[in-house]
C-alpha cells in the first residue's frame, strides 16, 4: 500500500470513530415519496422536492424536448458559445417570477454563491454571516479575503453591534450582510426586516438565499422576502432550482448592473460549462407551472402535511411554518442508530451530522412534500411514536476533544 492510500485510511478511520463516516445510497426510482434502492422499497422524508415538481410529467416533458432540440450538453461556457436559448428563457423567467429587473443562473446553488461574493467583494470589505448560514457562502466569504465575522443565529443585536463594528473601521469599504431566509437544517427563519433596517442604517448591503424559500412563501411564491415585504431591499436574492422547483442549479437576481457585473468577474460562471439544456427547460417549466393555481393547490398541500406533523409532534411546530422538521438527536451515533431504526422500519430519512450541523447536534431531519399522502405522514408518526422519538430537542452533546 503507497503512503498516500495509508494516510487517506488513516483520515477515514478519524472520521469514521467519530461517527461521521458517510455512504452514497444509490436509488432505483424517480425523486418521490415512494423510492426504491435495490429490491428494497421506502418511504421518502428526506428529499427537498416541496411540491412534488421533480417528478412532474410536464416538466419531465419540457426537459425531454430541450435535449430533441438542443442536443445533451451545452458545449462550453455560456461566454464562448454556450450560451444556448434555454438559459436566456430561464433568465427572463427567474426575473419576471422574482420581479426583478435582471438574472443569471448557475449551474448549482453553491456556484452561485461563491461567483457572486467573491466578485462582490474584496480583501478591503467585510462579510457579516449569520453563524448557521449555508457552507457555500462561508466558503465563498473565505474564499473572498474580506474580513469575515459572524453573527448568532437570527440575533440582530449581535448584528448590529458587528456592522457598528464595520463602520467604525471604514465608512467607505463595503459592508456584505448573508443570510439565508428559510435555514436549511433548523427550518426556522431570519427576522429578514429588522436585518433590512440595519442595512440601510449601516449602509450596508444585504445578500439573501432563499433557497429553501422560493416557491414556498409569499402571494406569488417568490419567497420569505416577499412574504414580509422585503424584497426591494434585498439587493442580492440568490435561490435554487433544485428544491421547490425540481429541477437543477442556482441564481441571483437582482439589479441589472449586478448581472452585467457578476457575467464578467464571477469566475464560477465564466470557467463553468454552462448548465444542460434539460435541466435549464425544467426549471423554466417549473416556474411557469409555479405561477398557475397549481402551485398555491401544492403549497396547501405541503403545508397541511407540515401541521399534520406538528399538531401530532409539537415540539416541531415553529411560528413560522416550514417543511424542514428536525428531530434533535444530539448524540452522533444515536442519530446514527435513530435513521438505522427507522430504515429497517421502512423509512429513508439519514441522519445529519457535523459538518452539516454543528457537534453534539446530530439530527433526523424531517422534510414534507405536498406529494405525501395523510396517510403517509400518519404512518410515520406512529413509528416515530413506536421509537419514542417525539421531536423534543436533547441537550446538546459537549464537544469531543
Amino acid at each position: 500500500m503507497s503512503r498516500f492510500e495509508s494516510e487517506l485510511l488513516r483520515r477515514l478511520g478519524e472520521i469514521q470513530s467519530a461517527n461521521l463516516d458517510r455512504h452514497l445510497r444509490r436509488l432505483d426510482s424517480p425523486q418521490q415519496p415512494g423510492i426504491q434502492t435495490g429490491e428494497r422499497a421506502f418511504q421518502n422524508f428526506s428529499s427537498n422536492d416541496y411540491l412534488g415538481f421533480a417528478n412532474e410529467p410536464s416538466i419531465k416533458a419540457a426537459a425531454t424536448e430541450a435535449v430533441a432540440k438542443f442536443g445533451a450538453g451545452s458545449g462550453s461556457s455560456r461566454l464562448i458559445c454556450g450560451s444556448l436559448a434555454p438559459h436566456h428563457e430561464l433568465e427572463e423567467a427567474i426575473a419576471t417570477f422574482k420581479a426583478q429587473p435582471a438574472a443569471l443562473s448557475f449551474s448549482s446553488g453553491y456556484t452561485a454563491a461563491l461567483g457572486t461574493i467573491t466578485a462582490l467583494v474584496t480583501k478591503a470589505d467585510v462579510i457579516i454571516l449569520d453563524k448557521l448560514s449555508h457552507a457555500c457562502t462561508i466558503d465563498a466569504a473565505r474564499l473572498s479575503g474580506a474580513t469575515l465575522r459572524v453573527f448568532a443565529h437570527n440575533d440582530v443585536e449581535d448584528l448590529e453591534r458587528l456592522l457598528s463594528w464595520a463602520r467604525q473601521r471604514s465608512r467607505d469599504n463595503k459592508v456584505l450582510i448573508v443570510t439565508e431566509s428559510v435555514f436549511s437544517m433548523d427550518g426556522d427563519v431570519a427576522p429578514l426586516p429588522q436585518i433590512a433596517d440595519l442595512k440601510d442604517k449601516y449602509e450596508a448591503w444585504l445578500m439573501v438565499d432563499e433557497a429553501h424559500a422560493t416557491g414556498l412563501y409569499g402571494e406569488n411564491l417568490r419567497g420569505l422576502a416577499e412574504a414580509v415585504g422585503v424584497s426591494s431591499r434585498v439587493e442580492i436574492q440568490m435561490g435554487t432550482l433544485g428544491k421547490a422547483l425540481g429541477s437543477a442549479g442556482g441564481f441571483i437576481c437582482g439589479a441589472r448592473p449586478l448581472i452585467d457585473l457578476l457575467v464578467n468577474r464571477a469566475r464560477t460562471f465564466i470557467f463553468s460549462t454552462a448548465p444542460v439544456p434539460a435541466a435549464c427547460a425544467a426549471a423554466t417549466a417549473a416556474i411557469q407551472l409555479l405561477q398557475t393555481s397549481t402551485g398555491k393547490l401544492r403549497r396547501k398541500a405541503l403545508f397541511d402535511r407540515v401541521n399534520q406533523v406538528c399538531t401530532r409532534l409539537p415540539a416541531l411546530a415553529k411560528p413560522v411554518p416550514s417543511p424542514i422538521l428536525p428531530v434533535i438527536i444530539g448524540d452522533e451515533a444515536a442519530a446514527v442508530a435513530a435513521a438505522g431504526a427507522l430504515r429497517e422500519r421502512g423509512y429513508f430519512i439519514p441522519a445529519i451530522r457535523y459538518p452539516s450541523v454543528p457537534r453534539g447536534r446530530a439530527r433526523l431531519r424531517l422534510t414534507m412534500s405536498a406529494s405525501h399522502t395523510t396517510g403517509e405522514v400518519q404512518s410515520l408518526l406512529d413509528v416515530l411514536n413506536t421509537l419514542g422519538i417525539n421531536g423534543a430537542a436533547v441537550t446538546p452533546a459537549p464537544p469531543s476533544a
